[in-house]
């Protein structure tokens, strides 16, 4: 059996998740799930996962695939906030590609990479839907549209400020 810190530690909320969905239909709860796996662990371990599979009462496998397909969720440690970048083609013929780079240049770190204080990722991924308002960015699930330098600078001194 699986040693269920998440059960332990999170086990109303995970009710509350739980109660959303008919009984027969636990593996509907996997997102949400996959979400206070991210909260308590950082990002989506192998073990958070297969916590969420045992809830769930479906394979370990299952729940790896959703994670997997969708960039929200994250698979390796990160910032406090992680800043995603669209790099999908539409993105990068209104400028993404050269937004990429000044966002690199700005926080002294590569696509992939945290900042040394720990508090900001930034990485790059396949369309946001917003083509039109590129380039953009998402930044834990929040959208930031139009970008500039000038507006990234802003967004950037704003999430640095909320955690002094």
């Amino acid at each position: 059996m699986l040693n269920s810190m998440l059960k332990e530690k999170r086990s109303a909320e995970i009710e509350q998740i739980l109660a959303k969905y008919p009984p027969e239909r636990k593996r509907s709860a996997v997102m949400p799930l996959l979400y206070l796996v991210q909260e308590e662990y950082g990002y989506c371990t192998d073990d958070g996962m297969r916590e969420v599979a045992e809830i769930c009462g479906i394979d370990p496998t299952e729940v790896k695939s959703v994670a997997g397909f969708y960039s929200m969720y994250r698979k390796h440690a990160a910032g406090k906030y992680v800043i995603e970048v669209c790099d999908d083609l539409p993105c990068v013929l209104r400028g993404a590609d050269k937004f990429i780079d000044y966002a690199e240049q700005k926080l002294g770190i590569k696509a992939g990479e945290t900042t040394q204080d720990g508090k900001i990722t930034l990485t790059t991924v396949m369309c946001l839907a917003a083509c039109d308002r590129a380039p953009m960015c998402q930044v834990n699930l929040n959208y930031h549209y139009d970008l500039t330098p000038e507006k990234f600078d802003q967004l950037v001194d704003e999430l640095k400020k909320r955690d002094e």
